[in-house]
């Protein structure tokens, strides 16, 4: 099951993807935020396809929001993959390194890229999203994280390194201006990815291959993330995670290499679709 967020800017609307086809929700559900996933709302979603009732076909013009509404949080674990730590010069982590990201900055899969206002070094970084669809707070064991998750999705975690590395070290700063998350195109349910360790992904920029790597390279697991943060604080329904970056951003170039505009940036993870965003001054 695909869900997917269709419409202008602020007024998004739910619905679902089905054969590549988008179809409206939004005579039955009001949005897909913290109310839909902690009252049941994928069960519900699923009860009404069987049903087979005629929903309404969306015009193919229909702008792609974010699968998911704004969320309570967004958490990030860095630093999560062994070679893009290496990359980064930095000593592999021996717990999940932490940050937030503005909820705010998550838009669609096709928006633009806003360059921030003095960005020199704005960077890409295709990662695996992960949905809270249950509340989590203490779990017990790593294995029990799998009945919190409402779905999968692709991300963008964009940034700029600058703000994050050299403006007093904090990472929050530099991830979270307008436009740096994209997510999307839709949300997978959690029951349709047997294994989020075996996933394939990659990201070009103007059509030259920059990152390529499979989620099995995670230091830390989807499943040991949320647990993890579940000792530390409660996650709630339609929180969203990202969990890390494989190799081949573009601070790990030599020389580096960073984002400008009416540069196009192209990724995807197998079986989570693909975006495309252009990059634009703030």
């Amino acid at each position: 099951m695909k869900l997917i967020r269709y419409g202008t800017i602020g007024m998004e609307e739910p619905g679902v993807l089905i054969d590549g086809n988008r179809y409206s929700l939004s005579a039955h559900f009001k949005d897909f935020d913290r109310d839909f996933f902690s009252n049941g709302g994928l069960v519900k979603v699923k009860e009404l396809l069987a049903e087979g009732e005629n929903l309404p076909l969306l015009d193919s013009e229909e702008r792609w929001g974010a699968p998911i509404a704004r969320p309570g949080k967004v958490i990030c674990i860095g630093l999560n993959y062994s070679d893009h730590a290496k990359e980064a010069g930095m000593p592999i982590p021996e717990e999940p390194i932490i940050f937030q990201k503005g909820s705010n900055t998550v838009v669609g899969p096709y928006d633009p890229i806003l360059i921030p206002r003095g960005s020199e070094k704005t960077d890409w970084e295709v990662e695996l999203g992960v949905v809270i669809g249950k509340k989590a707070r203490y779990l017990d064991t790593v294995e029990e994280s799998k009945n919190h998750i409402a779905g999968y999705c692709l991300a963008n975690d964009v940034s700029e390194r600058a703000f994050q590395l050299e403006r007093g070290g904090q990472w929050t700063k530099g991830k979270s201006s307008d436009n740096f998350t994209p997510v999307g195109p839709f949300l997978l349910d959690g029951d349709s990815i047997k294994n989020p360790q075996l996933l394939d992904m990659k990201l070009t920029v103007n059509g030259q291959l920059m990152q390529s790597g499979n989620t099995n390279n995670m230091i830390f697991s989807v499943y040991y993330a949320i647990h993890y943060l579940s000792q530390f604080m409660t996650l709630e329904e339609g929180d969203l995670i990202l969990t890390g970056t494989p190799p081949g951003v573009g601070m790990g170039q030599n020389p580096q290499v960073y984002l400008k505009e009416g540069d196009r940036v192209e990724l995807e993870i197998e079986n989570l679709g693909r975006q495309k965003q252009i990059c634009q001054n703030a």
